[in-house]
């Protein structure tokens, strides 16, 4: 271990953050030095940057979930700070606040500066449309290789659970040192621990490449559960967890190689890219560009896509299911939010209503109760993946007021 992963260790060991804090004093950690073993001069380095992820609407946590607020900006967990705020103290763990920008929609620009005060308005970049994930991918990097044609990226959601942070930490760590060392597309799986319908898998090969990085063989869409199952036997599935390291210029020449049609006309505006003039470029560019996933755009096509297998308590926290998994349950497995809640024969329930709000209920077995106040949902939690189409049936008959 060398001396900056000690004195990392010795200061950011699972302590909580305040909004506006570092987890460490910047003045008394000395920049590593050339000569530094393996991994060493990751952190804290110059080339290091964070592109977190939050564009997304969260239509399946609706009614919390709405346009105008979605889930990245709700405190979901019930610990008084957002997912965003969260995900954004994380990252700290592993640059300065000044190397971590946040991809959105621009309807949300000044949600996420008042989520994150730390950050200027140059750090949010801002999709007038959204494109799903390899164009607000592609343009990012293309503006921190603007930057810095060294720089050294993590790609990552703005919503997701982690449990254990310091393996997380140790995970994001290793993999930027693979990827500083070779032109590699890295991406993050999780080990896992049942066979779930609702994840993405990763094939990856039974040796290794270098350490705990390995080739990845291929990805598959969202099983079916004879499938999922398959998968879980043959042990050398990992699920997708969304989670990318690369090389700013490393992602851009699979583009090169893989999707030109995302990034040429992206690519056609380099000049204006960090000053005034992007705005414009970008309003007349980004809404024509191709509406395509990062795993269907490069991932699936690249020859030089490798992942870790990690395990670091993660959950993509999607559905109001997956927060009932990943929260403290009472002796009858039901999770509450909310100070006056009184449950009589009710079992396997989420229940989430606001604060001043008494709710009293008796003899619910499995269900998914949100009250927000304008809205009340009550929906059995076996069926909880209609609710994203249940939106749709609110807008026909109620247009967007509730949404």
């Amino acid at each position: 271990m060398c001396k900056n992963q000690a004195l990392f260790l010795l200061l950011s060991s699972e302590r909580t953050l305040t909004p506006g804090t570092c987890p460490f004093p910047l003045s008394v950690i000395p920049l590593p030095r050339s000569g530094t073993q393996a991994g060493c001069n990751i952190f804290m380095s110059p080339n290091t940057y964070i592109a977190i992820m939050a564009g997304g609407v969260g239509s399946r946590f609706w009614p919390a979930s709405r346009e105008a607020r979605p889930k990245q900006f709700l405190d979901i967990l019930g610990t008084g700070k957002s997912l965003l705020r969260l995900t954004f103290e994380r990252f700290l763990q592993i640059c300065p606040p000044d190397r971590i920008y946040i991809v959105t929609h621009a309807d949300y620009r000044e949600q996420v500066l008042e989520h994150l005060p730390e950050l200027s308005p140059d750090q949010v970049i801002a999709e007038p449309a959204r494109r799903n994930t390899a164009p607000c991918i592609a343009y990012t990097a293309l503006k921190i290789h603007a930057l810095n044609p060294e720089a050294n990226m993590v790609v990552a959601p703005s919503d997701h659970i982690i449990l254990q942070e310091t393996a997380f930490v140790e995970t994001i760590r290793k993999g930027l040192d693979f990827s500083a060392r070779h032109k590699a597309l890295l991406t993050l799986g999780i080990r896992p621990s049942r066979p779930d319908t609702g994840y993405g898998y990763i094939q990856y090969s039974s040796e290794a490449t270098e350490g705990e990085v390995y080739k990845v063989l291929r990805f598959t869409e969202k099983p079916p559960l004879e499938k999922a199952q398959a998968f879980i036997a043959e042990g050398n599935y990992l699920w997708n967890a969304g989670i990318f390291i690369w090389r700013a210029a490393a992602v851009l020449d699979a583009f090169r190689a893989a999707s030109p049609g995302i990034l040429a006309p992206l690519e056609s505006g380099c000049a204006v890219l960090n000053s005034p003039q992007e705005e414009d470029f970008i309003l007349q560019t980004y809404p024509h560009l191709e509406s395509i996933s990062i795993d269907y755009a490069i991932m699936e096509k690249a020859d030089n896509v490798y992942t870790i297998p990690s395990d670091f308590g993660w959950s993509d926290l999607g559905t109001w299911a997956s927060l009932h998994a990943e929260s403290g349950h009472d002796e009858h497995h039901n999770v509450v939010q909310g100070s006056e809640v009184l449950l009589s024969d009710c079992s396997d329930c989420l229940v989430r209503v606001p604060e001043g709000k008494l709710a009293v209920l008796r003899g619910l077995e499995g269900y998914i109760v949100v009250d927000e106040g304008d809205v009340l949902m009550i929906y059995p939690k076996s069926k909880e993946q209609e609710i994203k189409n249940v939106t749709k049936s609110v807008k026909e008959n109620t247009g967007d007021r509730y949404l």
